[in-house]
């Protein structure tokens, strides 16, 4: 039987002025953690005799988007590096982190190279204290997404296309 647990979930970042969790324990709000291309990796056009072409695009670029409990120190963490990275003095700080994304479980990893805050986070004050989102713009994202730790052929097993091995997935 399946089972997800966001406790399952490791994120990181890691970059001038910080290495800090962003997963289960940061006092992540009930949203968590969503990474999202920025495009479509494919374009399909039709002919003006109905066929088909596909244009693949390169780009591998994407966001993350961390919510927090508006209780969470992780807040005053990334507020903090924020303003660090995003200074005039230090400004050549910006798009240096990385973040990855680690489902223990499953076995999926995802990592974001050249990561930047998009911007300040809003912050509300309301009569519940809500959550604070944060954005960050990430250059480059890598999936591998896998098929659970307990799983004797997760990392061993040759996935196939049209029948063919297309290689070793480790």
């Amino acid at each position: 039987m399946a089972v997800y647990a966001f406790s399952n979930t490791n994120v990181q970042i890691d970059g001038p002025f910080i290495n800090a969790a962003l997963g289960a324990g940061a006092g992540d709000a009930e949203g968590g953690i969503t990474v999202t291309m920025t495009e479509d990796k494919n374009t399909m056009t039709i002919g003006a005799d109905g066929e088909a072409m596909h244009s693949l695009h390169s780009g591998t670029s994407g966001t993350v988007t961390v919510r927090l409990l508006k209780t969470s120190p992780t807040n005053a963490i990334l507020a903090d590096v924020y303003e660090r990275q995003t200074s005039q003095d230090g400004g050549r700080w910006h798009g240096r982190n990385n973040i990855l994304v680690r489902d223990m479980e499953r076995g999926d990893v995802i990592s974001c190279r050249e990561v930047a805050f998009s911007r300040m986070s809003e912050i509300t004050y309301a009569k519940e204290g809500g959550e604070v989102t944060w954005t960050f713009h990430c250059a480059k994202i890598h999936f591998l997404l896998g098929r659970g730790f307990d799983n004797p052929l997760a990392f061993n097993e040759a996935p196939t296309v049209g029948g063919n091995s297309i290689g070793l997935v480790t």
